[in-house]
C-alpha cells in the first residue's frame, strides 16, 4: 500500500499513500484503498484512546467517496469525534495534492481490556 505515517497524536493521525499501485481497472484510485487508509489511522488513533493494557477492536467502517484521485499521493487525517472508555470513533478526511477531498471515513472501535496473555 505504501503507506507513510507522518503525524500521530491523540488528537490527530496523518498518513499519505500513494494512487499509483493502489488502482482500479481504470486507473483511479481504488476505494479500497482509501478504506485501508482510513482505518489504519482511526485504529491508530483508538489504539493510543485504549491505552496501555487494553485493545481497540474496530466494529464499523464507513466510506463516502467524493471524487477519483488520479496521480501522486493522497494524505488521510484522522481527528476523533467521541472518546469514550468503551467506544471511540474517530472521521477521516483524504485528500489529494491539490487539497481537493476525495474521501470521507469514520471508523467505530470498542475498547475492552486485553486478555491474559496477549
Amino acid at each position: 500500500m505504501g503507506l507513510e505515517l507522518l503525524e500521530v497524536a491523540k488528537d490527530r493521525i496523518v498518513a499519505r499513500m500513494p494512487v499509483e499501485g493502489n488502482t482500479q481497472p481504470y486507473g483511479l484510485l481504488h476505494g479500497g484503498a482509501s478504506v485501508v487508509l482510513a482505518e489504519t489511522l482511526g485504529s491508530i488513533g483508538a489504539g493510543l484512546a485504549a491505552g496501555p493494557g487494553r485493545a481497540a477492536v474496530g466494529i464499523e467502517i464507513n466510506a463516502t467517496h467524493h471524487r477519483a484521485g488520479r496521480s501522486g499521493w493522497v494524505t488521510g487525517v484522522a481527528t476523533p469525534i467521541s472518546v469514550g472508555n468503551t467506544l471511540v470513533t474517530y472521521e477521516i478526511v483524504i485528500r489529494d495534492e491539490d487539497e481537493k477531498k476525495l474521501c470521507t471515513s469514520r471508523i467505530t472501535c470498542l475498547l475492552r481490556d486485553k486478555p491474559p496473555g496477549a
